[in-house]
């Protein structure tokens, strides 16, 4: 079956590469694995084992989808849009523990906004996902797993590190897939950090970080101007450029952001009242 452009399919035919994904996933009896996009189920013949208790996989290609049970006796297989899907209910509910071992080879085109997706997900049900594997583009991963003071530091990297620790594991070349891609592909590790609640509300996190990274060659204080923050109060180098700057700060950062906010809202109630 020929891969299909809308869906942004490669398929993983590495047999070297397929085995160091599943060595670095690990997987356990008694383990649940959720696979992203499983495809032609190259990464599911090296995953499933008869001892897991439960390997669910949603598929978006309808031609796709029907043919991995008969491969792979005890799959759950759902066809739908991972992006539309209702999360909740396919891995939240009913199950505790074991968490989940999520795993895929992301199409690039949605790698971002369904990470997004996830972590607002680990974020909504403490302990259900225990680790996610994720084939990216390479571009994307170094941002995922970026160091304050790096390139490739930002928004992405900041709003997925307070969430989760991000682990770059190793790069796969085009051709290990058919059709290749025109850019290098790599592994990653997401796994939540304990707790994972936010100090911030994530909008709040997001505005500064929006701001901040716009006018990443400015200095904090004129690149957060429109915050009107009280430097003195921070501990926190307005002289500083994004780049640098760390989560902690920008979560300090963005605290004080939200409680001006929220005085300001207040203060604006109370005199409407009066």
């Amino acid at each position: 079956m020929q891969p299909r452009k809308r869906f942004g399919q490669h398929f993983l035919n590495d047999a070297s590469i397929l085995q160091r994904i599943a060595d670095a996933v690990a997987l356990q009896p008694k383990h649940h694995v959720f696979e992203i996009g499983p495809g032609q189920g190259a990464l599911t013949e090296y995953l499933h084992q008869a001892l897991l208790a439960r390997y669910l996989a949603v598929e978006i290609d309808r031609d796709l989808a029907p043919l991995l049970p008969a491969r792979f006796p005890g799959i759950e297989v759902l066809q739908q849009d991972v992006l539309r899907m209702d999360l909740h209910a396919a891995l939240a509910d009913g199950v505790a523990d074991p968490a989940w071992r999520v795993v895929g080879n992301l199409p690039y085109n949605i790698s971002s906004p369904l990470i997004m997706r996830l972590l607002d997900h680990v974020l909504a049900h403490p302990g259900n996902i225990q680790d996610m594997h994720f084939m990216l583009q390479k571009e994307m991963a170094e941002r995922l797993s970026a160091q304050p003071g790096s390139k490739a530091w930002g928004r992405l990297s900041v709003m997925t590190q307070i969430t989760v620790h991000a682990e770059y594991l190793f790069d796969v070349p085009p051709g290990s897939f058919h059709p290749p891609p025109k850019v290098d592909s790599s592994i990653i590790r997401l796994t939540p950090r304990a707790p994972a609640a936010l100090a911030v509300p994530r909008k709040s996190l997001d505005r500064v970080l929006r701001l901040a990274f716009a006018g990443r060659r400015k200095r904090l204080s004129n690149a957060l101007k429109p915050l009107q923050l009280d430097w003195a109060a921070l501990a926190v180098d307005p002289g500083k450029r994004a780049d640098d700057v760390t989560i902690d700060e920008f979560l300090a950062i963005a605290q004080q952001s939200q409680a001006m906010l929220s005085s300001t809202d207040i203060n604006g109630d109370a005199g409407v009242a009066h």
